[in-house]
């Protein structure tokens, strides 16, 4: 059990990522006809400089390299990498397929699947009213899935990746910012190649369509960042129940 005063931060924290996630959707259309990948590429590539500014500006560089240093971490962290590059491209591709509807039960079963995994793996309880809190959203959760056809994949593979992301970075022993610095990193040179391929093989360019365009692909990596720190640092706040 955390804290009082922790626990209330880390809602806040969660709370202000969630309503930015909310918001994201309307950003990624405006990106179109950009490909999944692409757009993947580029949030990866441009996060790299915002993530280690910060890094500097905070003076947690000595943190970040200490993690690095530690293989069970460094390894935790390549899962973590893996589990949130995973959620990026089906998220990415489901608002670009217009399959909003999919992902955002994807995103609603996501409190289900933590709730299942704080109870299972990590000792955390209920009490009974949060209980019975969780049968209404389950009951609700099921009858959202009836009519999800098939898109049903999406909402679950985003569910999973997510509520996996979420437990591996409240188990690894590093910070929000230095953490998700190194994740990006992690990421960075498998972008950078498939950012490569994807122009060798004539997909549309990301700058030079437009001022509008250039400015919204530019801010890319600002908002993928600023709500994955605010969700790692309420993760390792909260129960992740």
């Amino acid at each position: 059990m955390q804290p009082a005063h922790t626990s209330r931060n880390g809602i806040w924290l969660a709370l202000g990522a969630y309503a930015w996630w909310g918001l994201v959707p309307i950003y990624f259309r405006a990106l179109r006809p950009m490909s999944a990948l692409a757009v993947v590429g580029w949030r990866v590539v441009l996060s790299v400089p915002v993530l280690l500014l910060l890094v500097l500006a905070t003076r947690q560089s000595g943190a970040m390299l200490r993690a690095a240093r530690q293989p069970r971490t460094l390894a935790m962290l390549a899962l973590s990498t893996l589990l949130i590059a995973t959620n990026w491209l089906v998220y990415i591709y489901a608002i670009s397929a217009d399959h909003v509807y999919a992902a955002s039960i994807g995103y609603y079963l996501n409190p289900l699947v933590n709730i299942a995994l704080g109870t299972l793996f990590l000792g955390e309880r209920l009490r009974v009213r949060q209980w019975a809190a969780v049968g209404l959203g389950v009951v609700a959760a099921l009858i959202l899935l009836a009519g999800a056809g098939d898109t049903l994949v999406i909402s679950i593979t985003l569910a999973l990746s997510f509520s996996l992301y979420g437990m591996v970075r409240k188990l690894a022993p590093v910070e929000s910012l230095p953490g998700l610095t190194i994740e990006t990193i992690l990421l960075g040179l498998p972008s950078l190649a498939l950012l490569q391929w994807q122009a060798a093989h004539g997909a549309p360019p990301a700058f030079g369509v437009s001022l509008a365009r250039d400015a919204l692909v530019s801010v890319a990596g600002l908002v993928t960042a600023v709500p994955l720190l605010m969700f790692a640092a309420a993760a390792r706040r909260m129960d992740f129940s």
